[in-house]
């Protein structure tokens, strides 16, 4: 019910503001046999009184997104930067995270034309864009916080997705490569990546382009600065400490970067966020 949340540990990327309890977040994985084409479901419900908004910033994991709301519909490429949008009124949406193979599949193009953009639903091919929004809205219209409304509308997603099965050779490189950057924390450098892969980094860039839209420098980068804000929350985070272990030369460095990221400083977010 919206009112009452505690922080999500999975979902170090939305930069919530612990105090702003006018939405609530569902998050459910997605059926095993579509584990190569999406990650999970979130569904935000919200009620923000007139005249105020609820502002939500989110630190993008590589991915695309697919977004039914009850007033749009959208397809989303990899934001290169924070991603932000304001609730207003009451409403829902139901996302899904797709994993790093899905873009170029679903699309049909490479996914860098897609970068920091969006598009309607209804223009992705193959997709059904229009029947599946339907679906969605028809299943959320009558209780959005209601588990089984919620079942019905992840079916329909999922329905959507099913024809685009299997993942080819190439997918499944880039959601090796993109896991493997995630859950390594001592993956600092490209020619790492590049030797844990037996590739050039000449073939790493275009596999990357091509299928998430950055390059293998960015990734790094932001699994970095996606840790270092799951740190900072912690009351006891030291800014130096934190920058030491996440491999930068010195607290400047990470400073600049999170900064660029995300349009505050370290120390600016960690007094907000924690």
């Amino acid at each position: 019910m919206v009112g009452s949340r505690v922080r999500d540990d999975v979902e170090r990327a939305h930069l919530v503001d612990p105090t702003d309890l006018r939405y609530s977040i569902e998050r459910a994985s997605v059926s095993p046999d579509l584990a190569g084409l999406a990650r999970r479901f979130w569904i935000p419900v919200w009620a923000v009184p007139p005249g105020q908004s609820s502002p939500q910033s989110v630190l993008q994991y590589p991915v695309c997104l697919i977004v039914v709301s009850n007033t749009y519909a959208r397809f989303y490429g990899v934001a290169s930067g924070l991603s932000h949008t304001v609730l207003e009124g009451r409403g829902w949406a139901v996302g899904l995270m797709l994993a790093p193979a899905a873009g170029y599949l679903l699309t049909a193009q490479p996914v860098r034309r897609m970068t920091d953009h969006h598009v309607d639903l209804s223009t992705v091919p193959g997709l059904g864009g229009a029947e599946l929004t339907l679906r969605v809205r028809e299943a959320m219209s009558n209780d959005p916080e209601s588990p089984a409304a919620q079942e019905q509308a992840r079916e329909a997603v999922e329905d959507a997705l099913r024809p685009r099965l299997p993942v080819d050779d190439e997918g499944q490189l880039v959601n090796a490569v993109v896991e493997l950057v995630e859950t390594s924390p001592d993956l600092l450098r490209v020619d790492d990546l590049c030797d844990r892969f037996d590739i050039s980094e000449r073939t790493l860039q275009r596999l990357l382009h091509k299928r998430i839209g950055l390059s293998p420098k960015w990734l790094i980068r932001r699994r970095r600065l996606q840790e270092g804000a799951d740190r900072l929350r912690d009351s006891d985070a030291d800014l130096s400490t934190v920058a030491a272990e996440l491999g930068y030369a010195d607290q400047a460095h990470f400073t600049r970067d999170f900064r660029m990221s995300t349009g505050i400083t370290p120390g600016q977010f960690a007094a907000r966020f924690r």
